[in-house]
């Protein structure tokens, strides 16, 4: 007999408690981003302060136990009681759901909150928050422990200061480990000191003991800069920068001379990963306004037309605007929709640019002799591309690779295990489940995708095999991640050095010309063991150097027959399956696209043409490197 459902099985969760039950649905996850998101909402607040120019400093410290404070000198939150929930307004902010100034837009024109829920959540999901405001003369406090007050909002004293000082610990509770990670903090705190050029933001971390300062007078100029970290410009930033339609437009770039596009954007501060109606915008405008210029000097023949991806090649470039009501849509929502901001956009930067190339025409025709040299290389690729267009398997039996294919032919089941070598290519054939997974092996390293045009790429028979191996096509064109034969793409090369530079090869030619791939999570790393240990009759695989601390510290006296495996080939097929490819049991490492910009900068300086900044990047962490293969 079914359950009564009435009335009484209705249940209503007050204050933060639906926070706490359901927490994914407020910070995206419970692991390392969703943890970390918590700083960025509190830091956001402060942001905001700044956008509506009253804030030009925020500090963030990570203290020793991994909490963190936030404190910014802006005008601190309101702490005078609120005329309809008849307590302090700094209580109301922090405790209900969907309260704040940015709704009505009378406090603040813009903001960088999406949903208005940022600094409740925090504290819904704090093992305790503190929160003191510095405002008219005074010092305030009110502590929290999950979401709850700990009492009343007190007076502490008088003060000079001005602002809001936000400390807090994530809930062990909530969380899987709190344990915060400085490089990924600083990354953030960095792209929002490029995007507010009066912005002063440093980072400290009191468990390492470091402390950084992030301050860029010139803006998306030093943005674009960074980005190009291991790439030679061909002229200085090209920086656009107007209020327009109650709209603020703000545009830096830079040609290379390499051939990767890389276009990040921006609205109210919020990193648009998807693009949307501002990134239409300066697309049309960059491929209009050169081409126009192109054929008024006549370097560009009247029955000759310039794509959008001849413009963009080589070009570096931030788009960033700053709307009173950003509207976000996409699977992610980090695209933006607002139908105006593309025209604006492309009016601004239409006017902007066609300035520039009048008043500088020798960096003018320096970019149009790039993009017309783009140009012939697409025509000459053209060729080549329809070569790698996806073919049926009978089709491409001859590939070099031998690509050996599973049985299904359902792309959300298959697997595409990319290995190093023919050995491992054997071991992996045989080992393998051939209903779902399909073995693909590399001969040798394939060609650096970082210093190579598409028609050069396109010559490479390692880099064809994987395309056509792959199906989904290569170029902005013709590429669709939809018609991926494959929905779990493995990387699977050796515990080595070549093994390591494979992996960040293939990585980064995902990354130049599959990122679609990567951002529907269908890229993975393999995680092989890295020793095989033996007592008596027990046989165990260790996949990390602390797993075999652990393991020797707790057998002291006791004798092990330790083998460290170094090639995937060592294995036999068995062995490989057992702790390698079995769903089972195996280890898959899914390839992120957490922070676009900062793998972009790490990409360049790793596999571009300057030594220096790979050089200093080097030395900056060789007393960190492990299992150095010499």
């Amino acid at each position: 007999m079914a359950e009564a459902y009435n009335a009484a099985q209705i249940h209503v969760l007050k204050g933060l408690e639906a926070v706490r039950q359901r927490p994914a649905m407020y910070i995206g996850d419970i692991g390392v981003r969703g943890m970390h998101h918590l700083i960025y909402e509190v830091v956001d607040n402060a942001v905001d302060e700044a956008l509506a120019g009253f804030c030009d400093e925020v500090s963030v410290t990570i203290h020793a136990d991994d909490e963190v404070s936030v404190l910014d000198n802006g005008r601190g939150i309101p702490v005078d009681i609120h005329p309809t929930e008849k307590r302090s307004a700094l209580d109301v902010v922090l405790t209900v759901l969907h309260s704040g100034a940015k709704f009505e837009h009378k406090v603040y024109q813009i903001s960088g909150g999406l949903h208005g829920v940022g600094v409740s959540v925090v504290n819904a999901l704090s093992e305790h928050l503190t929160a003191e405001v510095f405002r008219d003369g005074k010092a305030y406090r009110m502590d929290f422990e999950r979401g709850k007050a700990q009492g009343d909002l007190v007076v502490t004293g008088k003060t000079k200061l001005r602002g809001t000082l936000i400390r807090f610990k994530p809930d062990k509770q909530i969380f899987k480990a709190v344990e915060f990670k400085g490089e990924i903090i600083m990354a953030r705190l960095r792209e929002l000191a490029y995007l507010n050029k009066d912005l002063k933001i440093s980072l400290k971390d009191e468990r390492v003991g470091t402390a950084e300062t992030f301050h860029f007078p010139n803006g998306l100029a030093d943005f674009v800069k960074f980005l190009d970290t291991g790439r030679i410009a061909l002229h200085k930033p090209v920086m656009i920068e107007e209020d327009r339609n109650g709209m603020h437009v703000d545009v830096a770039f830079e040609y290379n001379d390499g051939y990767v596009e890389s276009i990040f954007s921006f609205a109210n501060t919020i990193n648009t990963h998807e693009g949307g109606t501002h990134l239409s915008g300066f697309k049309a405008a960059l491929t209009r306004t050169l081409g126009e210029y192109a054929r008024k000097s006549g370097a560009l023949k009247e029955d000759t037309e310039l794509t959008g991806e001849d413009t963009r090649e080589g070009l570096t470039a931030v788009v960033s605007i700053k709307i009173g009501d950003p509207q976000f849509e996409g699977q992610t929502k980090t695209k933006l929709g607002n139908g105006e901001a593309k025209g604006v956009v492309e009016t601004v930067v239409n006017e902007k640019l066609a300035q520039y190339f009048e008043e500088n025409p020798r960096f003018a025709n320096r970019i149009v002799e790039k993009v017309l040299t783009a140009a012939k290389a697409r025509m000459a690729a053209r060729k080549a591309r329809e070569l790698t267009r996806r073919r049926s398997l009978l089709e491409s039996d001859s590939l070099p690779g031998k690509l050996a294919d599973c049985a299904s032919e359902d792309p959300a089941e298959s697997e595409l295990y990319i290995v190093e070598g023919d050995s491992a290519g054997g071991s992996a054939k045989q080992g393998r489940d051939r209903k779902y997974q399909a073995i693909l092996p590399l001969r040798g390293k394939i060609l650096n995708v970082e210093k190579a045009n598409l028609n050069k790429i396109l010559s490479n028979n390692e880099i064809r095999t994987l395309i056509s191996a792959v199906g989904a096509g290569i170029g902005e064109e013709d590429f669709d991640a939809q018609k991926a034969r494959y929905h779990k793409i493995v990387i699977m090369t050796d515990a080595d050095v070549d093994g390591s530079h494979i992996r960040i090869l293939l990585l980064t030619f995902f990354y130049r010309f599959m990122q679609p791939l990567i951002e529907a999570g269908y890229v993975y790393i393999a995680q092989p063991p890295l020793y095989k240990v033996k007592q008596g009759k027990t046989e165990s695989y260790l996949f990390s150097d602390e797993e075999l601390a652990s393991l020797s510290s707790k057998n002291k006296g006791t004798q092990f027959d330790i083998q460290r495996y170094k090639g995937l080939g060592e294995m036999n097929p068995e062995q490989l399956w057992e702790t390698t490819m079995n769903p089972e049991k195996r280890t898959l490492k899914r390839v992120a696209m957490e922070d676009a910009t900062e793998a972009d900068a790490v990409f360049r300086m790793l596999m571009g043409d300057e030594v220096e900044p790979r050089r200093v990047f080097i030395e900056k962490n060789a007393a960190s490197v492990e299992n150095l293969d010499v």
